[in-house]
């Protein structure tokens, strides 16, 4: 019962793992497409209005993400309501943007930096808020099927049990050895 237990335990930590590693994934890229356009934007068209640049390379690198996590990273908790779930996205993902921006903002006006190299890592430190902000409600609120909680969770289960530590009916039978310091063995 307890080795039981103690698997189940493993196999959930392991799929929440594994969605911290999809949900990694999928911000490296849209980290790399977010900042990427905001560099381009802040050097061109948007030159002088760094806090629009970063809000526009945000907004596309938004649309990225929700894709690809939709597809992706939480495929399993995803809602049957496409228009609900993209709502909710969108509203987390602009309170993700006004942190971002807001750093950008703060350093930009009331802290009266102007080196657009200084602007732009501000953004970045706002990015590393938002994207912990962004993790806890896409998990716990926008991918969170309540109609499928039980499905999701047997999926991911399934998906992370090991066969190697599953054991034989032959096996199970047989007691469990003592384990002995190595000297005694």
């Amino acid at each position: 019962m307890i080795r039981s237990f103690i698997s189940w335990l493993r196999s959930l930590a392991s799929a929440f793992w594994r969605e911290v590693a999809k949900f990694g994934t999928v911000g490296a890229v849209a980290f790399v497409v977010d900042n990427g356009l905001t560099w381009i934007f802040m050097h061109s068209v948007m030159e002088g209005s760094p806090a629009k640049a970063r809000f526009a390379g945000a907004t596309i690198a938004t649309i990225f993400s929700w894709v690809a996590n939709r597809w992706w990273t939480f495929r399993h908790r995803r809602q049957s309501n496409v228009a609900r779930e993209f709502g909710q996205f969108i509203l987390i993902n602009g309170i993700g943007i006004f942190i971002s921006t807001g750093f950008t903002w703060i350093a930009r006006y009331p802290m009266g930096i102007t080196d657009n190299g200084t602007l732009f890592m501000a953004g970045v430190i706002g990015i590393g808020v938002a994207t912990v902000v962004r993790f806890f409600a896409y998990r716990y609120w926008v991918f969170n099927s309540t109609a499928s909680d039980a499905e999701a969770d047997e999926l991911a289960m399934e998906l992370t049990v090991d066969p190697a530590h599953t054991a034989a009916p032959e096996a199970a039978a047989e007691p469990a050895k003592p384990l002995r310091p190595r000297a005694e063995q």
